[in-house]
């Protein structure tokens, strides 16, 4: 048998793996603040317009960044006449391009700082949410402990972490191995707080899920193989729509990773979301929509 200290880092490797699926690699020139403008969002000069008065913030997922995550979404939206801009946030020391990774609270803190920047630069009162795994969850922490109701009208959560993962039960195993945890804590705190049953993710939904004020829309996939069950991403009350997207088109063979770089017909979902006043059936169809 393997000592057990042997046995540790290759379990944090297949958690470290699993989670990557959240997005593919990406190269320096792909995080370039230029090539986000270029493409139209985190534009200073955009002021929303009457149609779509609220900018839109895009959250990415762990091991994304600003710009990799929302190659597709950010287009489209932006193409559809919104405000979009996508930060960066929860980086580690001396590890570029791939972000996500920090003590959620405190990715949560980012997140509110930059939504303050965004309020300041478009003059809107308050803004949309839209984020993919992580950052579908993270959110909520900035909307329950840090205020981000007051400024916040809607989050979108594609794909999101909000009950935590078991990775398929692979995170189970942690308690079979003794300080795999501890391992996993300090190498990326975001991977350990996203288990099932981790001291941040009992502090989030203790009390329940949501807060008064704002909208929640949750887009799930029954193909999901990074947050398990997928039915764990669901919210519970008052304001909330969860959304299985296969029932929306039983074709749609999206996994974790696609629905939020690619998948037009979650796309369509969230510009229903964001303007429910004006949404339209989303079917198989919308991928051309």
């Amino acid at each position: 048998m393997l000592p057990w200290k042997r046995l540790i880092r290759p379990l944090a490797a297949l958690l470290l793996a699993a989670a990557a699926t959240t997005v593919p690699a990406t190269s320096a020139a792909a995080a370039d603040t230029a090539a986000t403008s270029s493409r139209g969002w985190n534009d200073d000069a955009c002021k929303p317009s009457s149609a779509h008065p609220r900018p839109v913030v895009l959250v990415h997922g762990t091991f994304a960044n600003s710009v990799d995550n929302w190659l597709g979404l950010a287009p489209y939206l932006v193409n559809r006449g919104y405000c979009v801009y996508s930060l960066d946030y929860g980086q580690l020391p001396g590890v570029p391009f791939f972000n996500g990774l920090g003590p959620i609270d405190k990715s949560a803190r980012q997140l509110d700082t930059f939504v303050d920047q965004v309020l300041a630069s478009t003059g809107a009162a308050e803004v949309d949410l839209v984020g993919h795994s992580q950052g579908g969850m993270m959110p909520r922490y900035y909307l329950k402990f840090l205020g981000g109701a007051a400024e916040v009208n809607a989050l979108i959560g594609i794909a999101p972490s909000n009950h935590g993962t078991t990775l398929g039960g692979l995170t189970q195993l942690l308690d079979y191995f003794p300080g795999a945890g501890d391992l996993l804590s300090t190498a990326t705190p975001a991977l350990a707080d996203q288990v099932v049953g981790s001291p941040f993710l009992t502090k989030l939904n203790a009390g329940g899920d949501t807060v008064p004020g704002v909208t929640y829309t949750v887009l799930a996939t029954k193909y999901d193989e990074v947050v398990t069950p997928y039915r764990s991403q669901f919210l519970d009350g008052p304001n909330v729509r969860n959304v299985v997207i296969q029932d929306l088109c039983a074709a749609d063979l999206s996994e974790h990773a696609a629905i939020g770089l690619l998948d037009r017909i979650a796309f369509h979902e969230v510009t229903n979301a964001l303007d429910p006043a004006h949404a339209t059936p989303t079917t198989c169809l919308s991928v051309i929509g």
